[in-house]
């Protein structure tokens, strides 16, 4: 892909994302996670910015990111859990490949859930595994992702890494593989500790709503290039 044309895909990932935000977000809520990329919101929507580290630390701890404009966080917190935040004070909640980042994702629906209000819009949007550099990972299993939730995920936070260094970083010498592993578990690096397609995301939510009887209705699914873009709203 040239660099035209890969403006030219970002420009309509960007530009479906905003087309479904002037269709469901309206009133005061947050967005996590956003750093370089904040979702485009109609005026009908304020929103404030959260996510676990300032602006500084984050630049720090990602060197990629030095000289890119991040938005600034308003609220420092740790999204998975939001403890800074009580139930049902927001009208929407952003989370835009976000979950995938997320050791313990059913928790952390459960918990982006619970701070919506009433008929409160969850806007998520997940990487298309064929899209990125998860291709060679394989999905995540609804049993996994179960046992994350019922156990916590400890159990699998070191396979997570190892996936990453094998399939991602790919790293052919197994005494470095190892050191990397042991390098990103100490750091608690945020990498895609879990990993979908479009199609597996959706059973995913079918299960937390039919299994797990999550209080959503899922309004509106869409395959937006190389992510899949979910509304829900809370019931």
């Amino acid at each position: 892909m040239t660099i035209a044309e890969f403006d030219e895909t970002l420009s309509s990932v960007y530009a479906f994302r905003r087309f479904f935000a002037n269709l469901y977000l309206q009133g005061n809520g947050i967005e996590i996670g956003a750093l370089n990329h904040p979702l485009d919101l109609p005026a009908s929507a304020q929103v404030k910015y959260v996510d676990r580290m300032s602006v500084p630390q984050l630049k720090k701890e990602y060197p990629e990111l030095g000289n890119v404009n991040l938005v600034t966080v308003d609220i420092i917190d740790n999204g998975e859990l939001l403890t800074t935040f009580e139930n049902e004070t927001q009208d929407f909640v952003i989370a835009n490949h976000f979950i995938e980042h997320c050791q313990n994702p059913i928790l952390t629906i459960k918990n982006l859930l619970r701070v919506l209000n009433k008929n409160g819009i969850l806007y998520l949007a997940v990487p298309e595994k064929q899209h990125c550099f998860d291709r060679d990972r394989p999905i995540t299993s609804l049993e996994h992702l179960l046992k994350d939730y019922q156990e916590g995920s400890e159990w699998s936070r070191q396979y997570h890494y190892e996936e990453w260094v094998e399939l991602v970083e790919k790293e052919p010498d197994e005494t470095r593989a190892k050191w990397m592993v042991k390098q990103l578990m100490k750091r608690e690096f945020s990498i895609h500790f879990h990993v979908w397609t479009g199609k597996d995301f959706i059973d995913f939510l079918i299960m937390l709503k039919r299994e797990l009887h999550f209080p959503f209705s899922l309004e509106r699914v869409f395959d937006n290039i190389n992510e899949t873009i979910t509304i829900l709203k809370k019931i």
